[in-house]
């Protein structure tokens, strides 16, 4: 076949099967093409892929145009536009047939940034074919690779975090999801998710956030514009209620806790809900106090957290094995000294609360000199 001549032929058929809308970038692509201006060309198809319009064509423009000059542009590029084309397949075992014999084509020694890019796709396929044991291999794989790497981009880094949360999500490992899908926050472009993408992330965080047994902070969360998207929706109360876990606050939580009953996976936690935010409401009273005040009584502590002294030593040695503070317990004299807590990330009170204390000791130090 002769390529130099079939490939006018091939994007006059595809320019007019197109949306009318798209004619001009065909006749941009066809022009670049003919100037082998692979840089300029490579924007273009960017652009191309970019546009909802371009949909229907992808796979076509991909296997029938693309095809042709694979080795002549950035193969990150390459893979980018192999991965949108890959999701218009409507059969999971035809996507991933297509993304292994793309990954296969950049398995070179130059271009392992596009490898592991195509590769943390084909792990997001396997999870839609509940393939778990074969998506966790590909992306052990994929870490082992990016650890190699002195720099990486940060379209692979989100890729990497978002199918790593969908994972844990799947398996139900909350801890394990509200990391990854807070690392894939920070690495990707927001602006390119749907309104119903945003709030899906949203809400999937606040559930992993309240179920995760080794969360007790929210406070990166409560501080992501991403928690907004939940205002004025039906899950708004989620996040109150995560405001209300987070600072201890028991009679909002008490308050919020009848909402439960709209979420069955909830529901079913309210005994751990409850154990959860009588904990957050022990740091949050130790927090509080001066680094010099940190002796609490049984008393004290039943006060804090709304329960019975009976139950006060249960509840310390809770939050001693989970690491959330460190101290002595003193059954003789029913008290508890506090001597570290976990380090935390603080909303605007909490900060306000830390510059007084930092007033006071300076007062204090001043008084010694």
């Amino acid at each position: 076949m002769d390529i130099d001549h079939d490939v006018p032929t091939i994007l006059a058929t595809l320019r007019m099967e197109a949306d009318p809308e798209l004619a001009p970038q065909f006749y941009t692509m066809e022009d670049l093409w003919e100037r082998k201006l692979w840089h300029q060309l490579t924007s273009a198809l960017a652009e191309f892929f970019r546009d909802p319009l371009s949909i229907p064509l992808r796979i076509r423009v991909y296997s029938q145009f693309i095809s042709f000059f694979q080795n002549k542009i950035n193969q990150l590029k390459l893979v980018t536009f192999g991965l949108s084309a890959a999701t218009q397949y409507n059969d999971a075992n035809e996507a991933l047939e297509f993304l292994s014999v793309l990954s296969d084509k950049v398995n070179t020694p130059s271009t392992q940034d596009a490898y592991v890019f195509s590769q943390i796709e084909i792990a997001r396929v396997k999870l839609s074919l509940k393939d778990f044991d074969g998506a966790r291999s590909v992306l052990d794989s994929a870490s082992s690779i990016l650890d190699k790497f002195d720099s990486t981009e940060s379209i692979i880094n989100a890729a990497f975090y978002g199918v790593n949360s969908d994972y844990y999500m799947a398996k139900g490992e909350f801890s394990a999801y509200y990391r990854h899908a807070l690392l894939y926050l920070a690495c990707a472009d927001l602006s390119l998710l749907s309104i119903v993408e945003i709030q899906k992330i949203a809400y999937n965080l606040c559930i992993a956030a309240l179920l995760g047994d080794e969360i007790y902070n929210f406070g990166e969360l409560l501080l992501h514009p991403v928690l907004d998207s939940l205002k004025d929706t039906e899950y708004s109360w989620l996040r109150d209620l995560l405001l209300a876990i987070n600072a201890g606050d028991i009679p909002s939580f008490e308050n919020l806790v009848q909402n439960l009953s709209k979420q069955p996976i909830l529901e079913n936690a309210a005994p751990f809900l409850k154990q959860k935010i009588c904990l957050t409401a022990l740091i949050e009273a130790v927090f509080k106090r001066p680094s010099t005040d940190r002796t609490l009584t049984f008393e004290t502590i039943a006060k804090e957290t709304y329960i019975v002294n009976d139950e006060v030593e249960h509840l310390v040695m809770k939050a001693l094995s989970l690491g959330l503070i460190r101290g002595l317990i003193d059954e003789v004299s029913q008290t508890v000294a506090i001597t570290w807590l976990q380090p935390r990330v603080m909303n605007k009170l909490q900060i306000g609360n830390m510059r007084e204390k930092l007033l006071q000791w300076d007062q204090e130090v001043e008084k010694l000199g």
